[in-house]
């Protein structure tokens, strides 16, 4: 518990030199990685880094750092929140539409005709 509130008080921040190399801090854990992606998760939240050949050079679980080789494709932040909100609220909207719609053609029928 200590650690992670170690590592909450870190700054984020991102360096990449030459497409090449990546340093990122600010770092609570590397999720998952392989050659062409890694799911890093920071303190200002998951991060998707996308290449070739990457590799891992440096895990500093202590500074809260990693440093990545490889050809950088992109990066980008990843918010789960907002998408399991948006993605559960257009859901829960099917489902009363379709709940309203067979519960009031029900009604109707054998109640009123």
């Amino acid at each position: 518990m200590d650690k992670e509130k170690e590592i909450n008080t870190f700054n984020h921040y991102i360096n990449i030199i030459e497409r090449k190399n990546i340093i990122i801090t600010g770092v609570k854990k590397v999720d998952s990685f392989d050659n062409e992606e890694f799911l890093v998760e920071t303190v200002m939240g998951y991060l998707a880094l996308k290449g070739d050949d990457l590799e891992l050079v440096k895990l500093d679980t202590i500074q809260g750092s990693v440093t990545i080789k490889g050809f950088i494709k992109s990066f980008n932040y990843v918010d789960d929140n907002k998408k399991q909100e948006k993605e559960s609220s257009i859901i829960t909207r099917l489902f009363k539409w379709v709940f309203y719609y067979k519960f009031s053609h029900f009604f109707y029928r054998f109640f009123l005709v």
